[in-house]
């Protein structure tokens, strides 16, 4: 599947007791031929009168799980048609679409990150096959490197995805990646579970003691530091917000295409640097947390990276497709970069071999000072989330449809109006 991964919830996900959530769609849906199911069939109409036709939805993926009472709401204004999982496969799809075989809908809704992609790529072979009819695409998620926002922009579609939801489990998670880097916690972590099975288990109490003996003199506080937030958008500013506290009193600098107003910036007391390279030079660590570059290419490169002062930390809760990862080890081996964190890798869900050497990296039989600490992408992926994103992408498609401005829309300036 050419979309990447991203924080997947799948069905038997466990639920807190206190998380409202219904375990099945509401209202009830009743089958509809061939496998696709529709939402219930409005009350009857008094008799003289005719029913009000409604907007199509159509709904890819799992059923919503979190937020009942807004679906039940959702399927009152539309009819929602769910496409079964064999009909988004994307010769089905395609299929589907040149059939007619759902009518002239009017949204695409996907409440989920694990379900709903299986036709792939949104490109050009698809958003073709799409009906006039179609005004808005809601999906789940922050990153819409999957679908060509500018094509369906042209097609006259407001593409608007759920980042809103995500901004504040993806900035704990940067805060975590951030104190990993200043005081090394995978050597730590790896040294204090380094598995012996000597008899004597000396080698696990070397590992111990020495990160113990040694980690210190590699080992700082954040405080006073310079954050470099590439990216200012909900993430960028949340994570400013935690870190440039008291608590942690970093000293905050940013990097953005379009500058923030001087009352955000004076909110965060934050620093803006007009170029990349200049934010590079000021940093003693860079978080990463823009969207996708839309031509592919990546934004930390061998030439950015050198850009850095020796020592530099660096973490990225973006997209995994934004960094040269052989660049960056190379700058890891040379000391530039004294420390790393990825949650997102370029060729999820492979991880790249040599990252994951220095993340785990031994000495002399023992681990040592392992520089690097990656994870599977987890960095959104809280319940609370997902709540998020079946609300706001309802919430969403609601707006658009009744005549009023989309919430998180990605792709204005590409949209052209529909009559």
């Amino acid at each position: 599947m050419a979309e990447p991964t991203n924080t997947p919830m799948p069905p038997s996900t466990p639920v807190p007791a206190s998380t409202p959530r219904s375990s099945s769609p509401a209202p009830p849906v009743p089958s509809l031929s061939p496998n696709a199911i529709r939402s219930a069939i409005s009350p009857p109409m008094p008799p003289g009168r005719t029913a009000p036709v409604r907007p199509t939805v159509l709904h890819i993926g799992d059923p919503i799980m979190y937020n009942p009472a807004t679906y039940a709401e959702f399927s009152q204004m539309f009819e929602v048609i769910r496409p079964s999982a064999a009909e988004r496969e994307r010769i089905e799809f395609k299929r589907a679409l040149k059939e007619h075989r759902w009518g002239d809908f009017s949204a695409i809704f996907r409440p989920f990150w694990g379900t709903g992609g299986e036709m792939g790529r949104w490109d050009a072979e698809l958003i073709d096959l799409l009906p006039d009819s179609v005004k808005v695409f809601a999906s789940a998620g922050a990153g819409f490197d999957w679908a060509d926002t500018k094509l369906l922009g042209e097609k006259g579609i407001i593409y608007c995805n759920s980042g809103l939801a995500a901004a504040e489990a993806v900035a704990d998670f940067g805060v975590a990646m951030v104190i990993s880097t200043f005081r090394h916690l995978p050597w730590c972590m790896t040294a204090a579970t380094f598995a012996d099975l000597s008899p004597t288990g000396s080698l696990a109490r070397a590992a111990f003691q020495n990160c113990h003996d040694r980690a210190t003199a590699v080992s700082h506080n954040p405080r006073g530091h310079v954050l470099g937030l590439i990216g200012f958008g909900n993430i960028g500013q949340q994570i400013a917000a935690k870190l440039g506290n008291p608590a942690f009193g970093m000293r905050i600098a940013y990097y953005d295409i379009v500058r923030k107003s001087a009352e955000i910036e004076s909110s965060f007391r934050t620093t803006f640097h007009p170029t990349l390279e200049s934010l590079l030079q000021a940093s003693d660590c860079l978080v990463l947390c823009a969207p996708a570059s839309t031509d592919g290419k990546p934004l930390i490169t061998a030439s950015t990276l050198h850009s850095m002062r020796p020592g530099t930390r660096f973490v990225n809760v973006a997209r995994g497709s934004l960094v040269d990862e052989d660049a960056l080890a190379d700058a890891l081996e040379s000391g530039i970069i004294s420390a790393a964190a990825l949650d997102v890798h370029a060729n999820e869900p492979k991880v790249n071999p040599r990252l994951v050497r220095m993340a785990t990296q031994l000495e002399e039989g023992n681990p040592g000072p392992g520089r690097v600490m990656l994870t599977c992408h987890n960095a959104g992926g809280t319940v609370e989330t997902h709540i998020g994103f079946e609300e706001l992408s309802m919430r969403n498609i609601m707006a658009v449809l009744r005549g009023q401005p989309p919430i998180t829309p990605v792709n204005l300036e590409f949209v052209r109006g529909k009559s």
